[in-house]
């Protein structure tokens, strides 16, 4: 696991979460790196034991792309990118409050 590459992460999505209302629980799997777990607004790394009402995996750069606009989320899922494991409806929720 990169420690750098989820610390830029969790700063990434941390800004991303600023001043939304998601209410869920969603883990972000960035496979070879490590995980990160959003929690409401909070957002810090996570481990294999936290549990999440949804997961979602992608590599460092669809990851990357998301963070930074480049790339839709529900785009990313649709073209296989980035997969799901869970609550649809807390992505969505989750994906709304990226935008």
């Amino acid at each position: 696991m990169s420690n750098a590459i989820i610390d830029a992460a969790v700063a990434a999505l941390s800004t991303k979460m600023e001043g939304t209302d998601f209410d869920g629980t969603a883990k972000f799997v960035i496979e070879g790196e490590g995980a990160l777990i959003v929690d409401g607004a909070s957002v810090r790394a996570a481990d294999d034991s936290d549990e999440a009402e949804v997961t979602l995996s992608a590599d460092a750069d669809v990851f990357q792309d998301i963070m930074s606009g480049e790339l839709n989320a529900t785009s990313a899922f649709m073209s296989g990118k980035l997969q799901l494991d869970g609550d649809m409806g807390t992505a969505m929720k989750l994906g709304s409050a990226l935008s």
